[in-house]
């Protein structure tokens, strides 16, 4: 169950973030650590996020917090980076996992296949296309329900 105080630390760390050129990715109230553990994750959509961002961002919204008064009692303020995630969404992922092994599922059957492991060339408007060893296979977007990195490999 999310923490009645999620929302208005949402509202109150989103504009904090866009200030600071960063992405609010999300937000959880860790209260079952004495004291309580409020961590916020960001990301910097222009480069990689760095220590620098986490910093930046703990100074700025921290005084938001303390000054809107809504955590009642002591807690800890977390800033981090959610790191990567294994589910390709964002173009920018795309382009950055290109040549990684990957697993792309279909909601329903392509080429008599649901699931399809192979390196990353690309994505367009149309496909996202796969290296097979060496023979190149394009999956239609419209039938991807996921592209995941294929940590097996």
């Amino acid at each position: 169950m999310t923490h009645p105080l999620i929302p208005q630390i949402i509202e109150l760390a989103t504009p904090v973030a866009e200030e600071l050129g960063l992405e609010l990715v999300g937000v959880v109230f860790h209260t079952n650590q004495s004291p309580p553990v409020l961590r916020v994750d960001i990301r910097n959509p222009q480069q990689d996020t760095g220590l620098d961002d986490c910093e930046r961002m703990s100074r700025a919204l921290e005084a938001q917090i303390d000054q809107a008064d809504i955590v009642p009692d002591a807690y800890v303020l977390e800033i981090s980076s959610p790191g990567i995630s294994r589910q390709l969404s964002t173009d920018r992922d795309f382009i950055s996992f290109k040549g990684f092994a990957v697993l792309v599922s279909s909601s329903q059957p392509y080429e008599g296949q649901q699931e399809w492991a192979g390196k990353l060339i690309r994505r367009d408007e149309t496909a996202v296309y796969l290296n097979q060893k060496g023979r190149v296979i394009a999956i239609p977007r419209a039938l991807i329900t996921k592209v995941l990195i294929d940590e097996r490999r």
